[in-house]
This record gives C-alpha cells, sequence and structure tokens, in this order.
C-alpha cells in the first residue's frame, strides 16, 4: 500500500432493493424496512474504490456522519478493526485497503485460513407451511442444504417442518427459531420432544427467553439437538460453566465477531454467523467464516430474500456453502447500474403496511392483531397457546372495505378476540 493512501471521498447510496415475489407479504409483517440498504463508496486517492453496506433499519451500527468525517483525509489501514465506524463503512474500508494490497479480505484478520467453501443457510421468516416448503424447493435449487425459518406459536411448526421434509432430501437442515416465543421450559419441552422425531430438524435457537438459564439446562438435557443463543459476552462464561447451550450466533462488527470467534473456539462451540445483507453482506459473511474454525453452522445473511444482490457477478453458492472470494478486497463487484435502479429518495423510511392479522385455531377460536408487533407481545406474556397443531396466521391487507377498517381501528386498540 503506498504511504501516502487517503481517502479523499465517502458517499453514501440509498437503495430500496425489492423483495422477492413470493416473501413480499410475509416480510412486511415485520421486516418491510429491511428493503432500505445504504451502501458506502470509500474511494482514495491512488483511484480504488471500496465498497459496503449497511441496512440501517436492522444493522449492529449505523453510519454516522461523525464516522464519515472520522475517516475522511486518513490512510483506510489505520481504521482497521474500529467497530465504530458502522457495519457499511466497516465494511468499505477492508474492501479498498484489500484492494490497496492486492489481497482478499480474510488476509487482513490475521487468523489462518481454514476453508474455502463456508456453510450457508437459506432464510425465512414466518411464514405457513406451504410457503415454506416452495421456499426450500427454490433453495434446493439454488445450492442451499440449510434453512433456518421463524417457528411461531401463531403458525403449525409441526406441519412446517412436515412440508419442508415432503420435497427436500434427507441432507437438508432445518433451524427454528422462536426468538423465546415459546415463553418457558413447560410450554418448549413437549415442543421439542415432538420436533426431535423428524429427521431434518437440526438446531433449535432461543426457543425461551434467555435469561431463563435454568429451563435452558432442562431443555438441553431433554433435547437430541443442539440449543442455540445469541453470544453475549456478559453471560458467556456462565454459559460455558453452566453448559446451558451448545452453540452461538454471532453478529456484529469484525472486531467483535473475531473476539467471539476466538472465545467460541477455546470452548469449542459452534456458532453461526448472523450479518444481514444483500451480496455485500454475504461476501464479508464469508471472509470471516473462512479464518473461524468453529463458524460450523450455516450462517445467515438473508441473501436469498433480495430480487437483486447488488453483485456484477453472483457468489457461487453449492452443497450448501458459499465459496470464499479469492480477489482482492471482498472480491466482488458491485453493480452500479443496481444501484441506479434502486436508488431510494429521502426520507430513507417505508410506512408499515395496513394488515389485519387473524390468528386461527382448529376449536374456530380467533384473535385479530393490527400489528405484528402488537401479536408478538400479546404471545410473550402467555395470553395464547404456546405451540398447537392445526393454528393458523390468516392476513388480510387493507381492502379499503368500511368491514375492514372496523375490525382494523378497534385492533388497534387490543387484540380483538372472536369465534368462528
Amino acid at each position: 500500500m503506498a504511504a501516502g493512501l487517503k481517502i479523499t471521498e465517502v458517499e453514501r447510496i440509498t437503495v430500496d432493493v425489492p423483495y422477492r415475489p413470493r416473501v413480499r407479504l410475509w416480510n412486511s409483517l415485520l421486516i418491510w424496512q429491511w428493503r432500505i440498504v445504504e451502501v458506502t463508496r470509500v474511494v482514495t486517492d491512488a483511484g480504488l474504490v471500496g465498497y459496503g453496506e449497511t441496512l440501517p433499519h436492522y444493522t449492529w451500527g449505523r453510519v454516522s456522519d461523525a464516522a464519515v468525517e472520522k475517516v475522511r483525509g486518513g490512510n483506510p489501514a489505520d481504521f482497521l478493526g474500529d467497530d465504530s465506524l458502522g457495519a457499511g463503512l466497516q465494511m468499505a474500508i477492508y474492501d479498498v485497503v484489500g484492494k490497496a494490497l492486492d489481497v482478499p479480505v480474510y488476509r487482513l484478520f490475521g487468523l489462518p485460513k481454514v476453508r474455502d467453501w463456508c456453510p450457508i443457510a437459506w432464510w425465512n421468516t414466518k411464514a405457513p407451511p406451504d410457503v415454506l416448503a416452495e421456499e426450500a424447493k427454490d433453495a434446493i435449487a439454488e445450492g442451499y442444504r440449510a434453512h433456518k425459518f421463524k417457528a411461531r406459536p401463531w403458525f403449525d411448526v409441526y406441519a412446517q417442518v412436515e412440508a419442508i421434509s415432503a420435497v427436500t432430501p434427507p441432507d437438508y437442515k432445518l433451524d427454528a427459531d422462536w426468538n423465546g416465543l415459546l415463553v418457558n421450559a413447560g410450554n418448549a419441552k413437549p415442543v421439542l420432544a415432538e420436533l426431535d422425531r423428524y429427521e431434518r430438524v437440526s438446531i433449535y435457537e432461543t426457543p425461551i427467553p434467555h435469561e431463563d438459564i435454568e429451563g435452558y439446562r432442562q431443555l438441553r438435557a431433554q433435547s437430541r439437538h443442539p440449543l442455540a443463543v445469541h453470544f453475549e459476552e456478559s453471560r458467556f462464561t456462565e454459559a460455558v460453566k453452566r453448559e446451558w447451550c451448545d452453540g452461538f450466533v454471532v453478529g456484529g462488527g469484525n472486531a467483535r465477531v473475531i473476539r467471539q470467534g476466538l472465545l467460541a473456539e477455546q470452548f469449542n462451540k459452534p456458532f453461526w454467523l448472523q450479518l444481514v445483507g444483500t451480496g455485500l453482506t454475504t461476501a464479508l459473511s464469508a471472509h470471516l467464516g473462512a479464518v473461524l474454525t468453529h463458524a460450523q453452522w450455516p450462517a445467515i445473511s438473508c441473501l436469498n430474500i433480495y430480487s437483486d444482490d447488488l453483485l456484477a457477478q453472483p457468489l457461487e453458492i453449492g452443497n450448501g456453502c458459499v465459496r470464499v472470494p479469492e480477489g482482492p478486497g471482498l472480491g466482488i463487484a458491485v453493480d452500479e447500474s443496481a444501484l441506479d435502479r434502486f436508488r431510494m429518495k429521502p426520507p430513507y423510511d417505508l410506512p408499515y403496511p395496513r394488515h389485519v392479522m387473524s390468528v386461527v385455531w382448529p376449536s374456530g377460536r380467533v384473535v385479530h392483531y393490527a400489528t405484528m408487533a402488537q401479536c408478538w407481545e400479546d404471545f410473550q406474556r402467555g395470553n395464547q397457546p404456546a405451540q398447537e397443531r392445526g393454528v393458523n396466521l390468516e392476513v388480510h391487507p387493507d381492502d379499503g372495505s368500511a368491514t375492514w377498517t372496523a375490525l382494523y381501528e378497534r385492533a388497534l386498540k387490543g387484540p380483538v378476540l372472536d369465534r368462528r
């Protein structure tokens, strides 16, 4: 790298990347803002350009004006490992330094490479069994062999697993994530015991809240499959000593990810990387996975939910893994035409779509909600059954009718109990 290399320009470009058609409705219930992607472009006085990306509505760190001013005029190598820069700016710094040194980003982490192909998972938010089955077909066709989905007590998780199992080979593995919505070990025990019977099920993530350590110990003693929780450094020692989980979900800035990955290695705990975004973030995840020995579980980048990866050439995915790019920097080329096509004008915020969400049980009992956050809170409080067979969520978008409007306005005030 030239001693005088300086950052002369930092540009942030915000784009609205559409979701793939099948998942648009289901993504709109809670993650409608993940379509918004901020691409950071760092330019140096040598003409080198680095790229990074941030999902401003779902990120470990936004790129601030102060961070941009901090790096402008500086040598990009001086900012390696600085998580305070935010996701997209830090990524772009690593990309441009790799290009300046003519080495791939994984060479900048100071660790030996341990794999050329990193495990990667298809991802879906909460969705009914038939949708997940069709998603699984696409996943197989695109080279995936693992699938993480959001298990929720307003969908029949057994039907979800059965539907996916019917269209996938035996080596296709499922990770189910409840985000704590089974509430307690008493609810979770029979659910995990039943799911243990299914061949495709592989990992259970956060079935109950992280704070319930004794509950996790009970579940771990019973379950045939590993329990995963988000890596929390304040709880790591306790997690290892009391043996209440089998592995972790690791995410954040590069320095944090490497620190947590090395801790996991010391105690022989596998983890998956969870860095969410389009092709840029997926490439960075592959570089991290290339050097972290215990990044053994399939990484989550959510690449599959987007209609465009923002890359001129797609990453290579096959046999359940993504190939680590070997070119300089991130080893990818950003599709500038896609940035122009999807460019978004401020404010960089999308309105929440109006829906009535109706949870329907086989008994005919129905509860209506106006927002997914409202639904989540009601179940989290234990006000509704934890995980019954035959339960389903019906989504009713605004049809402009007086009947729909009246129910929506009632539901805005609180869950509406009904019977059919």
